[in-house]
């Protein structure tokens, strides 16, 4: 694992137990993963979320929309007025749900060495997620998945990029 790779994952672990503290959550999900990789200063991934409309501010609203979509699904409406906020978990959690684990799993799996491995490959990970909250908050964000991975991959160093 390259050295860059290994310090931004951590940078990125802990941002996202902060959010998903923040967000009440038992788990770090990837959600939380996201959200922190747009809190990042890291510039590679900063620019590729940045070029897809994708800041915080608005992967947070993403999230809130598909949150409020998913209620109504369930036979709960709730207007447009701003969601209440989430109780704070008291601690923050140091365990990786499994869309997390997914993220991690998949990013890493995207370069055959894993001296290879680069911060937007965190960003892969998540891009390559098919169910979930994220792959739905996105599409309702209007991104285009399958052209964000294409630009991903461009970012990304000699082979490392073409998996």
């Amino acid at each position: 694992m390259s050295q860059e790779f290994g310090t931004y994952v951590k940078a990125v672990m802990e941002r996202a137990a902060d959010e998903a503290q923040r967000a009440g959550a038992a788990a770090i999900e990837a959600e939380h993963l996201l959200l922190a990789m747009a809190a990042e200063p890291e510039s590679t991934t900063r620019r590729l979320l940045d070029s897809a409309g994708l800041d915080h501010r608005a992967i947070r609203d993403a999230l809130d929309e598909e949150f409020r979509r998913s209620l109504s699904a369930a036979g709960v409406i709730v207007d447009d007025r701003e969601l209440p906020p989430p109780s704070r978990s008291p601690r923050r959690p140091s365990r990786i749900g499994a869309s997390g684990k997914l993220v991690l799993e998949r990013g890493v799996a995207a370069v055959a060495h894993k001296k290879d491995l680069r911060p937007a490959h965190l960003l892969l990970g998540v891009l390559r997620l098919n169910a979930g909250t994220v792959p739905r908050a996105l599409a309702l964000a209007g991104v285009d998945r399958n052209d964000l991975t294409a630009r991903v991959r461009r970012s990304l160093p000699g082979e490392a990029g073409q998996r």
